[in-house]
């Protein structure tokens, strides 16, 4: 079994996540990609338009809204980030209004200010909880209250910020960060989500072990640097042949590629690894050194899941592909090997000095 078969298949049952690099001490950019717009909820016409001229004059865009229900049926339709509400409201008051808010899932953060004559502690307090992020008093100057919507600004800023940091550090968790495949983390979970999937459903499931011929002797003739970009060209070869949004590819570790084929049956398979290898072996790669030429091994394990009992496990898929590939390493390379034991595939030329 090749090295990084072996290593998955060893860890399978005791695979756990690994911490991201520990970047806490990165400054955040704070910016939005535009400016929030404000939702003005009043029942009064008259405090409507103060309030939208305040908006308007601080740069933001505006929506009004009569009632809490109004301002409710504003939001499903567009989107605001900043809601600002009058506490008290016929059908709907403001306290009201932040509760359905706060209970509703939405794309981003909303931040929300309360407005009331009223500035007794209780009532604030009413309104923190509630889910109010600030409350002012509308006897508040214009001058506070335009400040206290570039603190609401500033607020949204860092959490954009932060969405925006996690999805990189989720991005780099999944990703190879030389080819820019899929990496084996992704690989065990994604697949051992999709086994599952055919456990209740049923269904087909192809997996090809890619591992490049005589990789060591390509660092060895033309350095690192030129097999690191092999390993890229390569990958951009690999996915070029995957004609569905179903299939996905990842690298396993050194010159070790794996692709998952979800509902594709043996003969599906087999056409998918043939043409990746073809491909892969008619390319030339032109590097600093001059053009490079490799070619691949595959093997092919496949199952066919009637539903409702088990699948086969990660590991024994895992073996099943490696096995082939080992047939068709053993067999000559650059070699297509399939569950029933055959084999296809030429030796090209221009790798003879390399075997």
């Amino acid at each position: 079994m090749t090295p990084e078969a072996s290593a998955i298949v060893s860890d399978i049952d005791s695979w756990s996540d690994e911490s991201a690099a520990d970047d806490t001490a990165q400054i955040l950019s704070l910016d939005l990609p535009n400016q929030p717009d404000v939702l003005l909820v009043d029942d009064d016409p008259l405090v409507l338009a103060r309030l939208r001229e305040l908006v308007v004059a601080a740069g933001y865009g505006t929506r009004t809204a009569r009632s809490g229900v109004e301002a409710l049926a504003s939001l499903e339709k567009h989107p605001a980030s900043i809601v600002v509400a009058d506490v008290n409201m016929p059908e709907m008051d403001g306290l009201a209004l932040c509760r359905r808010i706060r209970k509703t899932s939405r794309p981003g953060y909303v931040y929300l200010v309360l407005l009331t004559v009223r500035d007794d502690e209780s009532d604030i307090l009413a309104g923190l909880e509630a889910g109010a992020d600030d409350f002012l008093s509308k006897r508040t100057s214009p001058a506070v209250f335009t400040a206290r919507l570039h603190i609401a600004r500033r607020v949204l800023a860092l959490e954009y910020s932060l969405k925006l940091e996690l999805e990189k550090k989720r991005q780099l968790a999944m990703t190879d960060a030389l080819t820019g495949a899929y990496n084996r983390r992704y690989f065990q979970r994604h697949l051992t989500r999709e086994l599952d999937r055919l456990r209740r459903f049923g269904g087909n499931l192809a997996l090809l072990l890619i591992d490049v011929d005589h990789f060591k002797q390509v660092n060895d003739c033309h350095g690192h640097v030129v097999g690191d970009l092999v390993l890229m060209k390569m990958t951009r070869q690999v996915e070029k042949c995957l004609q569905r949004a179903t299939d996905w590819f990842a690298r396993l570790g050194g010159e070790e590629f794996v692709v998952v084929l979800e509902g594709t049956d043996p003969a599906g398979a087999r056409a998918c690894a043939e043409r990746i290898r073809q491909t892969i072996a008619r390319t030339s790669i032109d590097t600093a050194t001059g053009p490079v030429r490799v070619t691949v091994s595959v093997g092919v394990g496949d199952y066919a899941f009637p539903g409702g009992g088990p699948p086969p496990s990660l590991k024994s898929l895992l073996e099943q592909a490696d096995a082939n590939l080992y047939a068709s390493k053993s067999a000559g390379r650059n070699r297509v090997t399939c569950s029933a034991g055959s084999s296809i595939g030429t030796q090209h030329p221009a790798f003879s000095s390399l075997r």
